[in-house]
């Protein structure tokens, strides 16, 4: 295998994130090279005002690639861009791909277009975050038009940490919640390790299982045209069932 001639995924990720890259490189599997570019740090600052300073500078970001040929890039980073209504988040989306030349998603945009792709209507989520930023979330989706039925906060066992989340304490918050059957689950945050937690659900639900970067990555594989392999991707709808396109490949507005 030529691994210098494989698709080139770059995927941008907040500094302490120890989740996001392996995700992405098990669920593409090695058939698509994936490059980081970590947000600046941004010690001393509150959570919203480091959100805030990420989304000012993703350009600078993503800059870092320099000249490397991409083919894709995904803002692994959810909370920043649950400031941002859905449509300012797809322009800004829109001007990233432009710029850079290859498409840019978010990962909130990637969500919404596996919603929109499965027939999603109805959301539970299942939230690491701290209540205002949850509640942010759940505004972001519900503008997007999407009905949000439920909620499932899954603190770490010393508060609220996606990065210290097992998935002991996501199944264990999902079990004694009663949950919809028409929702589908959204595992919200790149930064919670969901993959062990998707797989067991996946063995006794029919319902929808996203995640923030289980939606990124079969967003990637719409984008560059490749049959996922993983059966968490598999889930969802194929690639040949979606317009791949070959700018941002958004989805239509839903909101």
């Amino acid at each position: 295998m030529d691994l210098v001639a494989l698709p080139r995924l770059g995927v941008v990720v907040p500094p302490e994130n120890p989740t996001a890259e392996p995700e992405f490189n098990q669920l593409l599997g090695s058939g698509v090279n994936v490059y980081a570019a970590r947000f600046p740090g941004a010690r001393g600052a509150g959570l919203r005002e480091t959100l805030q300073a990420w989304n000012d500078a993703l350009p600078q970001t993503l800059a870092q690639f320099g000249g490397m040929r991409l083919d894709a890039a995904i803002v692994a980073c959810s909370a920043s861009h649950y400031l941002l209504s859905p449509r300012g988040d797809r322009a800004f989306c829109d001007r990233l791909s432009q710029s850079a030349g290859f498409p840019v998603q978010s990962s909130t945009q990637a969500i919404l277009a596996a919603c929109e792709a499965s027939g999603v209507e109805r959301l539970t989520l299942v939230s690491p975050y701290e209540p205002w930023l949850t509640e942010t979330s759940r505004a972001f989706w519900t503008q997007a038009g999407l009905d949000v039925v439920g909620v499932v906060p899954v603190p770490a066992a010393d508060g609220f940490d996606p990065y210290r989340v097992t998935t002991a304490d996501i199944l264990g918050r999902i079990r004694r919640h009663r949950l919809r059957d028409d929702a589908a689950l959204l595992f919200t945050g790149t930064g919670m390790g969901t993959l062990p937690a998707l797989e067991a659900l996946a063995r006794t639900t029919g319902q929808v299982l996203l995640s923030s970067n289980l939606a990124g990555a079969w967003w990637t594989s719409r984008v560059l045209g490749k049959e996922p392999g993983h059966p968490l991707l598999r889930r969802l709808p194929p690639v040949s069932r979606v317009a791949a396109g070959s700018s941002s490949a958004q989805p239509r507005p839903i909101w």
